[in-house]
């Protein structure tokens, strides 16, 4: 979604959230630079029998379209696993999780297609 943060730092916070939540990491996976690449993420799904989980930095590097992020939810739901975010402190580890996650996305990508002067209103207005 156009935002980048320093793979060090990316990994002090997963670190961190590891920590916090008491689970071993492993190692970093990173992804591909190409635009909409997920590959990395799609084959550490296939590790979940091993690793039971997934933490990745954001819950906003997953795919844009909805299919594409239900179809790993599910892909890591249906083998026990989890999913963790861990910029956001969230997690997706049971099925009811998943729309707590969607509905971040959804205001995420309808805040672009607000009218601007809505957006300063309400700025304005709680400062």
């Amino acid at each position: 979604m156009g935002e980048r943060v320093a793979q060090h730092v990316q990994n002090t916070i997963l670190r961190d959230y590891c920590n916090k939540i008491r689970a071993e990491y492993l190692l970093s996976g990173t992804e591909y630079a190409m635009e909409n690449s997920f590959l990395m993420l799609n084959e550490l799904t296939n590790e979940i029998p091993k690793i039971n989980g997934i933490v990745t930095f954001s819950l906003f590097q997953l795919p844009k379209e909805y299919s594409l992020r239900n179809n790993i939810y599910k892909n890591i739901l249906m083998q026990n696993g989890e999913l963790h975010f861990a910029l956001e402190g969230l997690s997706i580890i049971t099925n009811t999780d998943i729309k707590r996650i969607e509905d971040i996305w959804m205001v995420r990508q309808t805040l672009p297609k607000c009218p601007e002067n809505i957006i300063n209103t309400e700025k304005n207005e709680r400062q």
